[in-house]
Order: structure tokens, then sequence, then C-alpha cells
């Protein structure tokens, strides 16, 4: 008798303890969420705020910011057209991009429907060693590779479009390739199996099967790899010249928003016209990062 009571009793302190931690659990992850939709709704509170301030305070028209090159934002001088700035990062962004989904594309296929276990390992380590190469030092290997190559092929200087493209081909690379791979290897193996058994060859079941099956994933894929090119700030600005100019070619120095932000933000003094006109630029930056996710969500929708 004393012995099942015993037991009784540890079984409910074993029950009370479990009950606690299930309580910790819930409480901290709770705060967690908490803490975390109090953070992105003061960044987007104190970005806004402050990118709202030109338009506001300084009374500049919005129509003048998205469409004019003039860039002159001193006090005084209204000169607060980013439009230069827009198109060459919605440029540079789009040509790196494109640049880098056809590679993308072809190593994700090679790793997940061709190649051996070993090998897809290997080029699974060099695409996350890619990965977490810091910006800046992209950035230093253009400058020092990519831009001299420039300047010996096409004249000039070497800084331009062109340079930050290709810098960010490589940075944009790893992370599409990567979610390709997540893409491909969702795709059931039924459909493998069944296109097989109809007398499909592999290129026919990987082309005509597997990517459609998969381009939900794929087109995701891209859509990341576009907002981290669109982001990108170290590394464009090392290579592009940064020169508020509207692009004319690919090889002529220009600048993106990010590359304008890093380089002249802490050169301006609060509640200026130039300091509330930079912050604009990172209203508009917010502003996009926001439509990729919007665009990324519709695209998971399709998915489901």
């Amino acid at each position: 008798m004393s012995d099942k009571k015993h037991t009784h009793t540890h079984q409910l302190q074993q029950a009370s303890r479990e009950t606690r931690h299930e309580w910790y659990g819930k409480t901290i992850t709770l705060a967690s969420v908490v803490g975390i939709i109090i953070l992105v709704v003061a960044i987007i509170y104190f970005i806004g705020q402050r990118g709202l301030a030109a338009f506001t305070t300084d009374h500049v028209k919005v129509t003048d910011f998205l469409f004019s090159a003039d860039w002159n934002p001193l006090d005084g001088k209204q000169y607060v057209g980013a439009a230069a700035m827009i198109v060459t990062s919605f440029l540079v962004m789009i040509l790196a991009t494109l640049l880098a989904v056809p590679f993308a594309l072809a190593l994700g296929i090679f790793m997940t429907e061709f190649a051996k276990n070993r090998l897809t390992k290997y080029l699974q380590i060099m695409i996350e060693l890619l990965a977490g190469i810091p910006s800046v030092v992209y950035g230093f290997l253009g400058v020092t590779i990519i831009v001299p190559a420039i300047r010996t092929v096409f004249g000039g200087a070497g800084f331009g479009i062109l340079a930050g493209i290709l810098v960010l081909f490589v940075m944009v690379l790893p992370t599409i390739t990567s979610l390709t791979i997540d893409a491909l290897k969702g795709v059931p193996a039924q459909y493998r199996q069944a296109s097989l058994a109809l007398g499909a060859t592999w290129w026919q079941t990987t082309s005509k099967v597997i990517l459609r099956a998969a381009t939900p994933g794929i087109l995701t894929a891209i859509i990341f790899g576009m907002a981290r090119a669109f982001g990108e700030a170290l590394a464009v600005q090392m290579v592009i010249g940064n020169a508020v100019l509207m692009p004319h070619n690919l090889i002529s120095p220009a600048a993106t928003l990010t590359s304008q932000l890093t380089s002249q933000l802490g050169n301006t003094v609060n509640g200026t016209l130039a300091n509330n006109a930079l912050w604009s630029l990172a209203l508009f930056l917010l502003l996009m990062s926001l439509a990729f996710n919007l665009v990324v969500r519709i695209i998971g929708k399709r998915k489901g």
C-alpha cells in the first residue's frame, strides 16, 4: 500500500513538473513572438516617421522624389529626385538575377537529379561557403578583379553598373541555388516514377514534370534572390562608382539606393533636408522589402 502511494505521489510530482515546463515553454515562446512583433512595428514606425519627414516637413513632392533625377538635397535646395537611383537599383537587381537564374537551375537540376551523393555533398559545401562569405569580401574581390578586367576590356574607370551586376550575380547565386534545390527535392518521388514508367527519359521527366511541379518553389527562390540583390549595400557601393546619374550604359558609374544610403548617411545632420531625403530612400527600400515578402506569400498560397 505504501509503495502504491509513493508511486502515485511520484507520478503527481512528475506531472506537475511537466506542466511547469510546458508553461515555461509557452511563456518564453509567447514572449519571443511579442518581442518580434514589437521590434518589427518599431522599425516600421521609426523608418516611416523619418522617411516621411521630407514630404511633410520639407514639403518635397512625391512625384519629384519618384520621377526626377536631380539629386542635391542641400538645405534650401529641394533637389530630391531619386529616379536615377531607383532605376539603377532595379536594373542591377534584374540583370544580376537574370544572369544567376540559369546557373542556379542548372546546378539545382544536376545536384538533385544526376549527381552522385558524394559530389552533391561537395557542391553543397561550396554553395554554403559562397553564401557565408561577407559582403565586404565580395566587394574587395570586385575592386581587385572585376573592375580592372572591365577597365581593360571596355575602357573607362571600370567602376559602374556592370561591375555591380557581376558582383551581385555571385552573391545571389547561392541563395537562388539553395532554395531551388529545396524546391526540386520537394517534388514527390511518385512523379518521377510515374513519368519514367510511361517511357519518358530522365531529361523529359526533369523538364516536363519535375520543373513544372517545382515552379512555385523556384519562383520563390528567384524572388528571394531579387530581394537579396536589391538590398545589398556594401559590395555594390565598392564597385558601382557612387555617381547619382541616370544610367546610359552598363559601364557608366551610377548609384543605387543602398549605396547612396551607406555612403552619405553619416555625413548629414539629423533634421536637415539632406538627412530626411536619405531616410526617404530607406523608406522606399522598406516598402520594396514588404512588396517582395507579399509576392512570396502570394506564390506560397498558389503553391498550397
